[in-house]
């Protein structure tokens, strides 16, 4: 039986329409959804790249100043010197600009530089001499310094490594340099001292054109017109190597002497030796630059200053000259690598 009081109920179904393909609603809805996807994958990649972007950034940052710091007193010192080479002047450099110059070049962290005494007294010689002629035998990490304090005179640069000449030249607008090839050994410096002073009457002599010189110790391979000039102030400081079977110094130290003694225009020259301490530099000093044009107020443990009046004895180098042995027992055997600039 049933209960009277029971409704009866009606259940409404509603059919569920999909949307026709090609319908608009279902291109709008495809669309959408589309649409919301490529924002949140673009969204997505832009934060991964900014996040890459940054990390770079610091990475590279903290790289450039490690090396930066690491390089920083060599490169100031060249760009700064380089600089200053290419605008020549006929006034002498701003003192406060030759003291920037100097700190740097004493301070650079180059493989065999010069000590900041022997720099200070080339310096010296340079700013009042200058701006003039200035030979250099070797280039070295001082190179550019030169150029820049003798600015507005001719710097000319002398060097066994002709490689080493073509490395620097596109590095240093305004170099002035050439090969020379040494016939010379330290080995045999006994027996070229003795030569000299047998010959030091003829083909040795100290005042002669050394183009022409027939003596062994004569640098007469270098163009012709640099025998012509008259060097106001010349540099020894190659070449470089000082191993027994190394060229040693003792050309570019007779070659010095002869230039200045045999300048035309009857002035001095201001010959300059580095590594003065050692038996082979000092002892040809003392042959052919002779220990009476020594200033010892300006010269260093191992920078000799020689001052040489043209003309003179055609005869003889010094005038208190002696015959004795050549000790070469103090020699030592040292090498001086060229200091090639790592960029």
């Amino acid at each position: 039986m049933k209960n009277p009081n029971i409704t009866p109920k009606l259940i409404l179904f509603h059919p569920f329409h999909k949307p026709a393909p090609g319908s608009s609603t279902g291109i709008f809805s495809y669309l959408a959804s589309h649409h919301r996807l490529l924002i949140l994958l673009f969204i997505s990649c832009f934060t991964f790249a900014s996040l890459l972007t940054f990390l770079y950034s610091t990475s590279t940052s903290t790289s450039t100043f490690t090396n930066s710091s690491q390089s920083h007193t060599t490169d100031t010192f060249t760009a700064a010197a380089t600089t200053i080479a290419a605008k020549p002047s006929s006034s002498p450099l701003p003192l406060p600009v030759v003291e920037a110059l100097i700190h740097y070049a004493a301070n650079t962290n180059a493989t065999g530089r010069m000590i900041e005494s022997d720099i200070r007294a080339v310096a010296d010689i340079l700013r009042r001499r200058g701006p003039c002629n200035l030979l250099v035998f070797g280039l070295s990490v001082e190179t550019p310094l030169w150029i820049a304090l003798n600015s507005g005179g001719r710097t000319v640069f002398l060097d066994e490594n002709q490689y080493y000449i073509a490395y620097l030249e596109p590095r240093h607008p305004g170099l002035e340099a050439y090969d020379v090839t040494y016939t010379t050994r330290v080995r045999d410096l006994q027996e070229l001292i003795s030569t000299a002073r047998a010959t030091r009457a003829t083909d040795c002599r100290p005042i002669q054109h050394l183009l022409f010189s027939e003596c062994r110790l004569a640098v007469n391979d270098l163009p012709n017109h640099l025998y012509d000039v008259d060097w106001d102030m010349i540099l020894v400081d190659g070449p470089s190597g000082w191993m027994q079977t190394s060229p040693g110094r003792t050309a570019s130290i007779f070659s010095s002497a002869v230039m200045a003694r045999s300048r035309r225009d009857g002035g001095k020259t201001e010959v300059l030796v580095h590594d003065y301490q050692f038996g082979l530099e000092k002892t040809c000093a003392h042959e052919f630059l002779c220990e009476e044009n020594r200033i010892e107020e300006s010269s260093t443990e191992s920078l000799g200053h020689f001052i040489i009046q043209s003309g003179g004895p055609r005869d003889a180098f010094c005038f208190n000259a002696t015959d004795d042995g050549v000790n070469i027992g103090r020699l030592r055997a040292r090498t001086r690598a060229h200091p090639l600039i790592t960029k």
